[in-house]
């Protein structure tokens, strides 16, 4: 019997593109998921998209609403209901291909690794193609990972039997990076599915769409998250900078 997936999804304001996610999700050819939507607090009509996909679909769980407190909480909210061995992530802007799913998981099985992530296509505010595809930087550890951030929150999947219960850190931006980190500082590496497996959508809110901004939160989750001192910050954030200079022109 194939194991359970249970998939995070927090959302926020996300009324004109959630459905677009869902239905990737149900395009699936593994079936054997869990769908776990917390809102955070939209004002829009996330919350009724939600409520109709949950009344077709009962393997869609409405995992709690409420007012907004940040990706990080609402994330934290989905990944607690989670009942499935695996966990994978995906937000309600973005896709992922119909085998995605499918060849991870078989991924993670035959190479008995327990953090796996792929690359990714990126996709402007209208879902239609930029032709930029981001590639993956090979096994990353915690180390390679303080130096270049490349790995894409919907492209990951984890094996809870191997590493234990985790949450999100609370904190506005960058949580998925810290989370990676805290993962990997157990002694846990990413391992790659050479494979474009997941459209990310980037829109004139997205968090990456601010350069400066992303580059202000990586900093940040180095001092106050993993308090590393001036110098090792310094040196780790030229290797980030380095490595978002490389992807933007590759």
């Amino acid at each position: 019997m194939k194991q359970l997936v249970s998939i995070i999804m927090p959302c926020y304001n996300a009324e004109h593109y959630i459905s677009q996610s869902i239905e990737s999700v149900l395009a699936q050819t593994y079936q054997n998921w869990e769908l776990l939507i917390t809102d955070d607090g939209s004002f829009d009509h996330s919350l009724d998209v939600i409520k109709d996909y949950c009344k077709k679909d009962n393997r869609i769980i409405l995992a709690g609403f409420g007012k907004h407190q940040g990706t990080a909480s609402a994330r934290n909210v989905s990944i607690e209901a989670a009942k499935g061995r695996f966990v994978a992530f995906l937000d309600s802007d973005d896709l992922w291909y119909p085998e995605k799913l499918q060849k991870q998981i078989q991924f993670i099985l035959d190479n008995d690794v327990a953090f796996s992530d792929t690359c990714y296509e990126i996709i402007d505010e209208n879902g239609k193609p930029t032709n930029k595809v981001i590639k993956d930087a090979g096994v990353v550890d915690y180390g390679k990972y303080l130096k270049d951030t490349i790995i894409g929150c919907g492209t990951v999947v984890l094996d809870k039997e191997k590493v234990g219960n985790f949450r999100a850190p609370n904190i506005r931006t960058s949580q998925d990076m810290a989370l990676w980190l805290n993962i990997m500082k157990r002694g846990f590496r990413a391992y790659p599915l050479f494979e474009v497996l997941q459209k990310y959508r980037v829109t004139s809110n997205s968090a990456t769409s601010n350069k400066v901004k992303a580059a202000c939160d990586v900093w940040r989750v180095y001092r106050k998250i993993e308090k590393l001192s001036m110098l090792k910050s310094m040196w780790c954030f030229s290797g980030y900078a380095f490595n978002a200079v490389k992807k933007r022109v590759s």
